[in-house]
C-alpha cells in the first residue's frame, strides 16, 4: 500500500465519520482514477433515506456502471472505511471496479459490535424447478 493509497483510505474514513454524524452507519468511500484523482465519494445514507440499499459501495458502483465506461472503470481504486458486505462486493464486481483497498475487515467490523446486532440469514430452499427456470435464462444468453 503506498502513502496515496493511505491518504485517499483516510478520506473514506472521514466520510465514515460524516456519516455517523448525519445519524448513518459509519460507512465511506470513494472511488479514484489511475491517477489518484478522486471521480466520486459518498457515504452511508441507510438510515436518513430509509433505503437499506444505500450504502456508499454500492452507490459509488452504480454510478461507474452508469458513468465511466469499462476500461475507464477497470483502472479505478475504491477505498471504503470497511471490507464490502455480499451486496456491495456483488455491484462492484459487476461494476468491473479494477481494485478495492479497505480500512476495517469484516473480521475486525464485527469486534467492534455488540453481540447480537449483526444480520441472519433468511431462510432459503432451492434450487427447484429447474426444466421450467432455466427456459427464459437459457434464452437470454443465446
Amino acid at each position: 500500500m503506498t502513502r496515496e493509497d493511505e491518504a485517499l483510505l483516510r478520506r473514506a474514513i472521514e466520510l465514515a465519520a460524516t456519516a455517523r454524524a448525519g445519524g448513518n452507519p459509519p460507512f465511506g468511500s470513494l472511488l479514484a482514477g489511475p491517477d489518484g484523482t478522486v471521480l466520486a465519494e459518498d457515504h452511508n445514507t441507510s438510515i436518513t433515506e430509509r433505503d437499506i440499499t444505500a450504502h456508499p459501495e454500492l452507490k459509488l458502483a452504480r454510478w461507474a456502471a452508469r458513468e465511466l465506461d469499462p476500461d475507464t472503470a477497470a483502472a479505478t481504486t475504491m477505498y471504503t472505511s470497511c471490507q464490502p458486505c455480499g451486496m456491495c462486493a456483488g455491484a462492484i464486481a459487476r461494476s468491473g471496479l479494477g481494485r478495492v483497498v479497505y480500512a476495517l475487515s469484516n473480521e475486525q467490523l464485527a469486534t467492534l459490535k455488540p453481540p447480537g446486532t449483526g444480520f441472519t440469514d433468511a431462510p432459503a430452499e432451492g434450487p427447484a424447478l429447474f426444466d421450467e427456470a432455466r427456459i427464459p435464462v437459457e434464452e437470454y444468453y443465446r
